[in-house]
Order: C-alpha cells, then structure tokens, then sequence
C-alpha cells in the first residue's frame, strides 16, 4: 500500500531548500520601508489561499500583509515561477509516489456569453435545394439568421 502523504500548511525544511531559488533575491531586513515579509511566509500563504479557496483580504496575518501576499503571488505567475514549481514537485511526486503515464483527459465545457446578444449575419446558400426553393438573393446573400 502507498504512503498517504500529508496536506501541506507549511512548506517542509527540506522542500522549500528547492524553491527558494526559483523565487529571486527577498529584501534584506533593516533596509527603508515596511519590515519585509519573508518569501517562505508569503508562498506558504499562496498555498493558503490556493488550497482553501478562500478570498485574499481573508488571509489570515500570520501569512503577511495581504497586498504583499497578493503582490508576490502576482509577480511569481507573471515571471512563471509557478510552471517552474510544478515540474520540480511533479518530478519529486513522481519519485514518491510513480505516477503512471498511461492516460491522459482533458475536460471542459462552452456556454454561451451572456452579454454577447443576437447578431445577425448572412447565412450563404448551402447548394442546390436553396436554389430550387428560390431562397437565395440575386446578391449571393442568403436569409439572416442569428448566431
């Protein structure tokens, strides 16, 4: 049977010797300005926010300041330091627990959008029984339908 590994709320020791690097230089502490808040506080309150789904401003203050949070998660996305995240721990899951490459799925889903309204547009002639019926305009155009 397999390890049942456990749901992270802090980033292991050992994991965040990994990730740090990928997140650039943190502000030196004594420097001008607000105190900083550590890179390892600001990821582990990403994951927070991430894991629980629960809005930014809702970020409990052990975390940071929730703009610097935000901020930080901002412009870790912006610089793709998450897409680098994600094949470093896929990598490491791999080892833990082998993932098996068999299959993959891909799900989604289209709606219509709710504000776009009705356009019409012309709707060409689709061969010989438009013709036969006397449908089709002397321009080339067809009837109007909407979308």
């Amino acid at each position: 049977m397999k390890k049942k590994l456990p749901t992270i709320r802090r980033i292991p020791d050992d994991l965040w010797a990994e990730m740090a690097p990928l997140l650039g230089e943190e502000k030196k502490p004594g420097t001008r300005g607000r105190p900083p808040v550590p890179f390892r506080n600001a990821m582990d309150g990403v994951l927070h926010v991430l894991g629980t789904g629960c809005q930014w401003k809702s970020l409990p203050k052990e975390y940071g300041s929730v703009s610097t949070v935000h901020r930080r998660f901002q412009r870790w996305v912006k610089e793709g330091v998450f897409k680098e995240l994600w094949a470093k721990l896929l990598g490491r899951y791999d080892e833990l627990r082998s993932t098996e490459w068999k299959w993959q799925s891909l799900d989604s889903s289209s709606v219509k959008a709710p504000l776009g309204g009705k356009r019409l547009v012309p709707t060409p002639p689709t061969g010989a029984s438009s013709a036969r019926r006397g449908t089709s305009s002397p321009t080339g155009g067809g009837r109007l339908s909407p979308l």
